[in-house]
């Protein structure tokens, strides 16, 4: 029989070798479920955004950014 798991003086290497990072300060969580698809049916067609020449403006776009 050999041996399975390597030594105990090896135990926590890697987490004790890993360098420390600042705990991020806490985000406001995005909704889940319900509250999620409303949000995006507000966002898609309620407040609708319209760029130039009257065409709806995507989610990705910098125009109303632009000034």
């Amino acid at each position: 029989m050999g041996k399975v798991h390597g030594s105990l003086a090896r135990a926590g290497k890697v987490k004790g070798q890993t360098p420390k990072v600042e705990a991020q300060e806490d985000k406001k969580k995005m909704p889940r479920g319900r509250a999620k698809k409303r949000l995006q049916y507000n966002r898609r067609y309620v407040n609708v955004v319209t760029g130039m020449g009257g065409r709806k403006v995507g989610p990705n776009s910098n125009a109303d950014k632009m000034t």
